[in-house]
């Protein structure tokens, strides 16, 4: 932050001799010079100030009554860059997610990550145990109009319900790999995939199927947001999120706990339906336009291509990501 000296900073050099001056536009004037007593009075009306404003911020969004439009644009905007930092923490921990299923399956699985709900009326009926849940330990919630829905989901498929609820971080590979069960496992790579309606109709897929986990590339930017929970349908929170390492050093380790790599490509690989897979099998699936990175392709144990009549050139990254997970479970018996 930079520093500036107020604009009635008294010129360098000794005082002036003499009795303080009461003329306003002298530096050295009565109105510009405060006692300690002053100084110090000051100083804690404003820190009081700015803590009340802190704790405001805060609790305001536990009561049941606060407003029912989405306070958190607003947030770090006070004068002071200090009262921004805050806001921007909570927002990226914290994810907005709409329509049912996928706020029962939080519910289902971690309610204490829950921070605020926001609900039709029609939906009271429906969620009466979230509700009762939400006064038992004091989350704050509201009963709002479709309007209200539409603007805090900025989507007109919330199904009658939005909660902010904590983000739950991505496990590293190590400690996926170390608490992962012996015997058949099946996990999904993705490279590149960003599109947020893939990403739930794949964890949706994964989910059905029994997929051990999603597999993200270290610099990757794909993370679950309301869009593909809501498409997922509860599926997001019933699959790990693993964030890899470095790349040679990930495909080292998945192969050190016995899985095979099997890159998915449009041409050129073998039938998915008729190649042996293994009981350990990783899908790698590339990008929606781009495709799988050559080097990751090459680097791969497998090249695998789902038979079509080729009046079409590919499937949908997430379409081939069902056929991908059906023929690995068929093998299973």
């Amino acid at each position: 932050m930079t520093h500036r000296d107020p604009p009635s900073r008294p010129p360098r050099g000794p005082r002036p001799p003499g009795p303080p001056s009461r003329d306003a536009a002298s530096p050295w004037g009565g109105t510009h010079v405060r006692s300690r007593k002053e100084r110090f009075e000051d100083n804690t009306t404003r820190f009081r100030r700015d803590r009340a404003e802190h704790e405001a911020q805060t609790h305001g969004g536990r009561h049941r009554d606060a407003p029912a439009h989405d306070t958190r644009a607003h947030e770090g905007e006070h004068d002071g860059e200090h009262a921004a930092h805050p806001a921007r923490e909570r927002r990226s921990a914290e994810l907005r997610l709409y329509g049912l299923n996928a706020i029962h399956a939080v519910f289902s699985r971690r309610p204490q990550a829950i921070r605020k709900l926001y609900l039709a009326e029609s939906r009271i009926p429906a969620l009466q145990p979230l509700l009762k849940w939400c006064v038992a330990n004091r989350v704050g919630y509201r009963v709002v109009d479709e309007t209200d829905l539409h603007k805090l989901a900025a989507s007109s498929h919330h199904e009658g319900v939005v909660a902010d609820v904590l983000r739950e971080e991505p496990a590293a590979l190590s400690t996926w790999l170390r608490d992962l069960p012996s015997g058949p496992q099946c996990a999904i790579w993705l490279d590149g995939v960003g599109n947020p309606h893939n990403f739930g109709a794949i964890l949706r897929s994964a989910a059905h199927f029994g997929v051990s986990a999603i597999l993200l590339p270290k610099h990757s930017n794909l993370a679950l947001s309301g869009a593909a929970a809501r498409v997922a349908e509860g599926g997001a929170e019933a699959v790990l999120l693993v964030r890899l390492g470095r790349e040679d050093n990930a495909i080292a380790q998945l192969r050190s706990a016995g899985f095979t790599l099997a890159a998915t490509v449009v041409n050129g690989g073998t039938d998915v339906f008729a190649a042996p897979l293994p009981e350990r099998t990783i899908y790698v699936l590339g990008a929606e336009g781009e495709g799988m990175d050559r080097e990751l392709a090459a680097a791969c144990d497998l090249r695998l291509s789902i038979p079509g009549t080729g009046l079409v050139e590919s499937l949908n990254v997430a379409s081939a990501a069902a056929v991908l997970l059906a023929a690995w479970k068929a093998k299973r018996g």
